[in-house]
């Protein structure tokens, strides 16, 4: 069984075939290679989201995983992240929530919040 897909890697798109030995054709450049077989044997994603924060000007920070997680542990991040208010101040790349589900991989914040 031939499994089709678009690599996402860069902007050419390429029509990827997988057989059911992991074969991958339609890749112009290397990268499809290792994308394609990760996206049928564990796909990963990366998380962005917002959380609550005590803040005068905004409610909510924006953050995202510092690397993508398995893409059946999303709904599990993302629950593990609700309930959680954060304290200003909070910068850029500050992690707000390390190993978030015991995936290895941690959250921080996409934007600057001084009070």
């Amino acid at each position: 069984m031939k499994k089709e897909l678009i690599c996402i890697l860069c902007p050419k798109g390429c029509r990827l075939t997988v057989d059911e030995n992991l074969n991958v054709s339609g890749n112009f450049c290397p990268r499809g290679i290792p994308y394609a077989q990760s996206e049928l044997t564990m796909p990963m994603r990366l998380l962005t989201s917002t959380v609550a924060i005590n803040s005068k000007h905004t409610i909510r920070l924006s953050v995202k995983t510092s690397a993508p997680i398995p893409k059946d542990k999303m709904f599990e991040c993302m629950n593990a992240l609700d309930g959680h208010v954060f304290n200003p101040p909070v910068h850029i790349g500050d992690v707000i929530l390390y190993n978030i589900c015991n995936t290895g991989v941690d959250v921080v914040a996409t934007m600057d919040i001084k009070e």
